[in-house]
């Protein structure tokens, strides 16, 4: 299937690829995620689990804004044309991430859940043609991480009946 939208006016080519901080600096980048899972689902009194929970929140929210901020850097260096899907694309996940804090609890989780999913797919079958194949795999193995541990937390954050 072709995408409908060609966002590379010229292709995001680096000549070595991702460098080995940049893979481990996106896979330090879950361990909030996972700290946030144990506070909810081992927490000893329910302030550690309310922590957790918002901790799966703040840092779910900034995660989602720094991933789709990488989509309006390539267009402000002009990598990409600024088209409305370009636009949309790169700000709305930070709408939806400021949603997800406003919801609150397992909800704004599951909101977020559903944006980096989104996210994933706009940025794998629209954009994909214009980045990088090891960023696209690296983004994709994050993505599935990050839907695992938030789909963890909000059913470790509901009340066992």
């Amino acid at each position: 299937m072709e995408p409908t939208a060609q966002p590379a006016s010229r292709a995001v080519t680096p000549s070595a690829g991702l460098g080995p901080g940049a893979v481990a600096a996106g896979w330090l980048g879950l361990l909030p995620f996972a700290l946030a899972l144990a506070c909810v689902a081992l927490g000893p009194t329910p302030d550690w689990r309310h922590f957790g929970l918002e901790l799966a929140l703040v840092w779910g929210a900034v995660i989602l804004s720094f991933v789709a901020a990488v989509h309006w850097g390539l267009a402000l260096a002009g990598f990409w044309r600024w088209e409305i899907t370009i636009v949309i694309g790169s700000v709305l996940p930070s709408v939806w991430a400021a949603a997800a804090l406003l919801l609150g609890g397992s909800r704004g989780l599951a909101l977020l859940l559903a944006g980096f999913g989104s996210f994933w797919l706009y940025e794998s079958r629209r954009v994909g043609d214009g980045l990088p194949p090891d960023y696209l795999a690296l983004r994709r193995q994050l993505s599935i991480v990050v839907c695992a541990l938030l789909a963890l937390t909000v059913l470790a954050s509901e009340p066992v009946r």
